[in-house]
């Protein structure tokens, strides 16, 4: 940082890359900031992630910047910087890209907000289909469900998109919120039919390039491969949809930075322009970061305590995660934001790594809230402890629920017997009673006494042309035993 510093005052910053201040010039504790250190390297010592880059920044300034770590977990991988490290967004590209670009057609009066989605993709048919909105999608509210094994009904982007295109909605629209990568992907097919050209192309063209983010793209090039956190491979996207969507979705698949997403945070906390470039306009900015369901505003989650926004975040906070170990979090009453990039997919040597994460990213939240000191905004103490220290969980053996397809079946010893197993009886008489229902359903036979009784006793036999009554021993038809059906668990949305 001191070197970027004398850098910055040497020759002046670089396009793109938010100036760096000291936190007291800003109205931060350098003290509590530093607590920071202690929290992300927590997270490295339990094993939950090799390394990982910060960035908090305040009134138009990056405050504490900073790389944690290594890019893998081998003695020779690089270190992590938040200039050059490059991470797999995973579910940050939903609002990093493909949010933001719906923000663009939606400013130009392009793309409705209850426009419906047919209207733009007529292989988006099927029940309620022709009820699907903008708004649905973008509040994760169309019916669709979380998300879909793709690779397993496709072999091409094209065989993708049909897939999704035709997926049968759960839920009446507007009814139920399901989170839903699927919808994030029509998201993205829709912005593209509106826009003429593929999802990476308009954002490169219209929010990338313009506000100098030049780490920040789909399909990264092989030439920065060694400047790429490993996830799966390095420089591959992680999620397998995206994959085979051909690296480019409307749900995943976004590589950066955490300077580049720092400029990115910048424009939004200032109505949509950074250094004279606007991106959209301030209206829709907070037209899009508000409230309008539940925990979510228009793409973007708002902090409400959960997924990883701390406690301490002003109520007009808002931003979002990813399955990687990846978020964004930006607080307009307090002029901050907040990022966190990780590769805990990669190899992670703790049982419970998203319990990691979670704790991890709740807790830079809340030392960034705690560190403002400017009176009207000031919360108050520390607390002795953060979730970090107390590492509640993170290493708590999971519980392995066998699926029901998975459980071992008695096998039957011949043709009659059946699945129950039944203990054979020991060889005392047996009762005048009925045979128990377990019983029946075995062909195993107990062993008559020495001594017979008067139900075991053999009788002479008696002609006559009377019928005989049934004795009570004929031999009972076993029941069918019906082949147990077990439904596939559905394929759920990577958050």
């Amino acid at each position: 940082m001191i070197l970027y510093l004398v850098a910055a005052l040497a020759f002046g910053d670089p396009v793109g890359r938010l100036p760096v201040r000291a936190p007291e010039a800003v109205g931060m504790s350098p003290e509590r900031l530093e607590v920071i250190d202690r929290v992300v390297q927590e997270g490295i010592r339990a094993g939950g992630y090799p390394g990982a880059a910060v960035l908090v920044g305040r009134q138009g300034a990056a405050v504490w910047r900073k790389g944690f770590g290594t890019l893998g977990w081998g003695f020779d991988s690089p270190a992590v910087t938040a200039d050059q490290t490059i991470y797999d967004l995973a579910s940050l590209t939903k609002v990093v890209a493909t949010t933001t670009a719906a923000m663009i057609l939606y400013d130009e009066g392009r793309l409705p907000l209850d426009a419906k989605v047919v209207d733009y993709l007529p292989g988006f048919v099927g029940r309620w289909k022709g009820e699907v909105t903008i708004r649905h999608l973008l509040t994760h509210r169309s019916g669709l469900p979380a998300g879909r094994e793709l690779w397993r009904v496709a072999r091409s982007p094209e065989q993708g998109k049909e897939s999704v295109l035709t997926t049968k909605l759960r839920y009446h629209p507007g009814k139920v919120f399901i989170y839903s990568d699927l919808g994030a992907d029509v998201l993205g097919w829709v912005v593209e039919a509106i826009a003429g050209m593929p999802l990476d192309q308009f954002v490169q063209q219209r929010v990338f390039t313009p506000l100098g983010m030049h780490d920040t793209f789909f399909l990264p090039p092989d030439s920065l491969r060694d400047r790429i956190a490993p996830t799966i491979g390095q420089g591959l996207v992680h999620d397998e949809n995206a994959q085979v969507l051909g690296g480019v979705a409307g749900h995943a698949g976004l590589f950066s930075t955490a300077d580049d997403l720092a400029v990115f945070a910048q424009m939004m906390l200032n109505g949509g322009e950074y250094e004279g470039v606007r991106i959209v306009s301030d209206s829709t900015v907070a037209r899009f970061t508000q409230r309008a369901a539940g925990s979510r505003a228009l793409g973007w989650e708002v902090a409400d305590g959960r997924h990883g926004a701390g406690e301490y975040l002003g109520p007009s906070a808002y931003g979002h995660v990813g399955f990687t170990g990846t978020s964004l979090w930006i607080d307009p009453e307090r002029n901050m934001f907040v990022i966190l990039l990780t590769n805990r997919v990669h190899e992670a040597r703790v049982k419970r790594p998203s319990t990691v994460i979670a704790d991890i990213r709740a807790d830079l939240a809340d030392v960034a809230a705690l560190a403002v000191t400017d009176d009207d905004l000031a919360i108050g103490a520390m607390p002795a402890s953060f979730r970090a220290d107390r590492a509640v969980n993170w290493n708590k053996p999971l519980r392995t629920r066998r699926s029901r397809r998975a459980r071992p079946v008695a096998k039957p010893t011949s043709t009659a017997t059946a699945k129950t197993t039944v203990k054979r009886p020991a060889a005392t008489a047996p009762k005048t009673t009925a045979k128990s229902s377990a019983a029946r359903k075995t062909t195993v036979k107990a062993k008559p006494a020495a001594t017979k009784t008067k139900a075991s006793a053999k009788k002479p036999v008696v002609k006559s042309s009377v019928a005989k009554k049934p004795t009570g021993k004929q031999p009972v038809a076993k029941k069918p035993t019906a082949k147990k059906v077990v439904a596939k668990p559905a394929a759920s949305a990577k958050h």
